[in-house]
């Protein structure tokens, strides 16, 4: 089992993450894309990086609108496995939508 992150960790990782911010147990992202063809292409490129990482996060679609759940619910809270693919999903949406 993934071990749970602590505060400082967490704290640490997340400067490497500006777009996620911490809400309880998970960490979390919202990002407009500009169509809904395009929030879908980014849902599947995010499905199969997930299937091969055994590590799924909750997806909220809301037209081109996607909000992106990250927790390691075997472990109770939030482990590396969720900051890696939180960096894997940040890197996925900078190829659709590159830094403004």
């Amino acid at each position: 089992m993934a071990e749970l992150l602590t505060d400082d960790e967490l704290t640490s990782a997340l400067e490497h993450l500006p777009s996620w911010r911490r809400d309880g147990s998970a960490i979390v992202r919202t990002v407009e894309l500009d169509s809904f063809p395009q929030a879908i292409q980014v849902v599947n490129r995010i499905a199969e990086i997930a299937e091969n990482d055994d590590h799924h996060p909750d997806i909220d679609i809301r037209w081109r609108t996607l909000t992106f759940a990250l927790s390691t619910h075997s472990a109770g809270g939030l482990t590396a496995k969720d900051t890696a693919l939180a960096t894997e999903i940040d890197s996925v949406i900078e190829t659709v939508r590159p830094q403004e």
